[in-house]
């Protein structure tokens, strides 16, 4: 072999490797970055639960506005029943009454 491609060839190897080994992360840097990953993951956690209890107190509200929307509409039922019944007794007695 000539001297030009002994030298050469070393060379090429350590060209190769540092090429090889760059291109790896180390334990640190992927520590690092599972880190951010992690605490964004758990404010965007902390957000969810806080939603998911605002949510909750909506839909206690919405069922209990719900419940008492019901009972006014059967209360409301219950005080056209008796408006009807007063106007027929209303007529009953215009009609009864002795004209002039």
């Amino acid at each position: 072999m000539s001297p030009s491609v002994k030298k050469i060839v070393p060379l090429s190897l350590v060209l190769v490797g540092a090429l090889g080994l760059g291109g790896c992360a180390t334990k640190g840097f992927v520590r690092e970055q599972v880190a951010t990953v992690n605490q964004r993951v758990d404010a965007l956690d902390s957000r969810l639960q806080q939603t998911d209890a605002t949510a909750q107190q909506a839909l206690g509200e919405a069922r209990s506005a719900a419940g008492q929307a019901q009972q006014n509409g059967q209360r409301l039922d219950q005080l056209g029943s008796r408006v009807d019944g007063v106007e027929q007794r209303m007529v009953e007695a215009q009609r009864k009454r002795p004209r002039n």
